[in-house]
Formats: C-alpha cells, sequence, structure tokens
C-alpha cells in the first residue's frame, strides 16, 4: 500500500451552510510523518474528524489504510491511534488502569494485554509511574501515557494532535525522539501543531490547510525553496516598478519578502560602511537593530552572494566580529500561504 490515507474532492459543509472543508484532495505516503498545518478555523479539525470516521463527509471520498471511511468505518478505526492535545485519560486511574481499559475496548486479548501495556511503558519510559494515579502526572508523563493507550491494539497509523504543547525543552525532545522510534517502527504519524520548528524537524511532508483548500504541499524544504523562488520573482517585479515606473509602494512588497538572512555585528560601523553595503547587489534591505547588529536580506542561498557582502564590508573598512545566516523558515512559508488565501477572501 502505497499510501496510507487519500482523500478525493473530501468535503464538509456543515448545517448552517458552512463549508468547513473544500474539495480537499490528499496523499500521506505510507511509513510517514506528515505534519498538517492550519490557522485556526482552517479545516484541520474537521479533516481529522472525517479521517477517524467521527462525522461523515458531505461529499467527496477518503480512505485510511486501504478501507473507505463511510463503507468501512470499523476497519478504519481499529487501524487509527490519536492522542488528542487535552489529556482524555481518567486523572483517578493509574497509568496502567487506563491502559487496560483502552486494551479492553479494543479487544486486545487478556493473554496480551499486560505484556504489551508493559512493553509500550519501556518504550516511552513511564513504567516507573504505572501505578501512580494520570491526576498526578507531570504534563510530559500524562503525554507519554497518552500514547502507551493509543498504541495498546497496535494501530498502523497515529494522530498526534499538539503533543508537546505546553511542555519543557527537555521534555519536548524526549517525545520528539520517540516520535522519531514509532515512526521508524512502521507507524504512519500525523503530527497537527503550530509549532513550526516542530514540524520542519520531525516531519517528512507538510500540508497547509487554509479555509477548507490545502493550499501547500511538499517536503519542508521544498516549501522554503519554492517560497524563496516566489519571493525572488516578486522582488524583481517590485524593483521594476520602483525603477520603471517610480512606484514607491512597491517598497512595501520588498520588505514583506522573506529572502535569505544575513546578521553581522561589527567592531566599527559609519555611514560610509552601511552605504557600500546599500550599494551590494545582492543586499536587498538593511536595517540597523537596538544592539547595533546589521539584519539584511538578500536573494540568494549561493555562498557567494554571502562572501560577496562581507568583502564588500572588508573593502570599505569594516572589521567584523560575527556573521549568521538564516534562510526562509517553515513559519514565512505558513504566513505566505495563509495570507494571500485570506487576502484573496476579502477582495
Amino acid at each position: 500500500m502505497k499510501n496510507a490515507i487519500e482523500t478525493k474532492d473530501l468535503t464538509k459543509v456543515y448545517s448552517n451552510n458552512f463549508t468547513a472543508v473544500n474539495s480537499l484532495n490528499l496523499e500521506i505516503p505510507n511509513k510517514t510523518i506528515f505534519g498538517m498545518l492550519g490557522p485556526n478555523g482552517a479545516g484541520k479539525t474537521t479533516t481529522i474528524k472525517m479521517l477517524t470516521c467521527l462525522i461523515q463527509p458531505t461529499s467527496g471520498q477518503a480512505t485510511v489504510g486501504g478501507f473507505d471511511v463511510q463503507k468501512n468505518p470499523d476497519e478504519v478505526r481499529n487501524l487509527l491511534g490519536m492522542v488528542p492535545q487535552q489529556v482524555s485519560l481518567y486523572k483517578d486511574l493509574t497509568v496502567m488502569e487506563n491502559s487496560q481499559l483502552c486494551a479492553d475496548y479494543y479487544g486486545v486479548p487478556q493473554d496480551e494485554r499486560d505484556s504489551r501495556i508493559e512493553d509500550l511503558m519501556e518504550l516511552v519510559d513511564i513504567k516507573y509511574a504505572k501505578d501512580k494515579r494520570v491526576g498526578q502526572l507531570s504534563g510530559g508523563q500524562k503525554q507519554k501515557a497518552s500514547l502507551v493507550a493509543s498504541l495498546v491494539h497496535r494501530p498502523d497509523i497515529l494522530f498526534l494532535d499538539e503533543p508537546t504543547i505546553g511542555l519543557d525543552p527537555t521534555t519536548k525532545r524526549i517525545l520528539w525522539d520517540l516520535i522519531r522510534e514509532l515512526n521508524d517502527s512502521g507507524h504512519t504519524i500525523i503530527l497537527c501543531s503550530h509549532d513550526m520548528h516542530e514540524v520542519d524537524m520531525l516531519c517528512d511532508n507538510v500540508g497547509i490547510i487554509n479555509t477548507g483548500n490545502l493550499v501547500a504541499y511538499d517536503t519542508p524544504q521544498g516549501l522554503k525553496d519554492s517560497l524563496l523562488e516566489s519571493n525572488k520573482q516578486e522582488m524583481a517585479e517590485a524593483l521594476s516598478k520602483i525603477s520603471d515606473e517610480n512606484d514607491v509602494s512597491a517598497q512595501e512588497d520588498i520588505d514583506n519578502l522573506s529572502l535569505r538572512k544575513m546578521s553581522i555585528l561589527l567592531k566599527n560601523q559609519d555611514d560610509e560602511i552601511i552605504e557600500s553595503i546599500k550599494q551590494s547587489d545582492d543586499v536587498k534591505k538593511i536595517e540597523i537593530a537596538h544592539n547595533g547588529r546589521l539584519n539584511l536580506k538578500i536573494d540568494s542561498f549561493d555562498d557567494m552572494a554571502v562572501q560577496n557582502v562581507l568583502d564588500t564590508i572588508s573593502f570599505s573598512g569594516g572589521i567584523i566580529k560575527s556573521v549568521s545566516t538564516e534562510e526562509p523558515s517553515l513559519e514565512d512559508v505558513f504566513i505566505k500561504s495563509t495570507s494571500e488565501v485570506n487576502e484573496d477572501d476579502r477582495a
């Protein structure tokens, strides 16, 4: 089976005629980590509810593990595990008792139940707390307990909704490693998160949903590369307007573009050095931060462009103390993808 999840023209229209999901066409390859992004109210939750058989589509099709969500809901549910954003375990029951309840619900054989749970507890490193009530656990421990409960029936596909929200950086990294381990063991993982760095670090592919539509889909790096190319074209158009039409409003377009960024701290800094940087063909924008750092935008990932800027500074007598570079981020992609759709809606 090539794809764990496929949708074709999947649509959900609620009784008030609000279209939450509009002809969604999506393919999530088997045994990958897929990041589902979108602003609040974009249609992510409705999409997940349809894929997990909690609500019926208005039209279109969706298959999960090869089973149709409308024709074979029981088969689909048996393939799925779900870790919601808000822990849904019973607070007055222990980690073991919650896991046993889930095992019984999914019909895990009695002679396998406890051994499965023990193995999963070892995998996620929560066995030491198996006899603690869930209400006594920390945030990270609760997430681990939720993972055990969601995996006890050995699902092929795991939905994770904001799995690391509110966790400290160390616990977050531990859960990242665990998510990778689960994927390496053969699970397809659907990750819903507002943490762009998390999605960038973990996901093989990313889909951005806005106003019920899939507005972007690629690998994280592919999305960032596409943004750079798009911004280069927009940059050229804006510069042409300024040059040919004297359209000063085009400067705002340039300011909003997410190009490669450089941050430079000089030991010495004067107007002559700043002016020489402004004259560089590679530099499209320069700002002086309150701490004295020069924040530049350049229109190339080519290291020669970076070197050209550094050479320009040196030739002008500048003494460079530190340099850092940054490419367009997944957050830049998200903002660009969702803002364009919103602007179209307002037009």
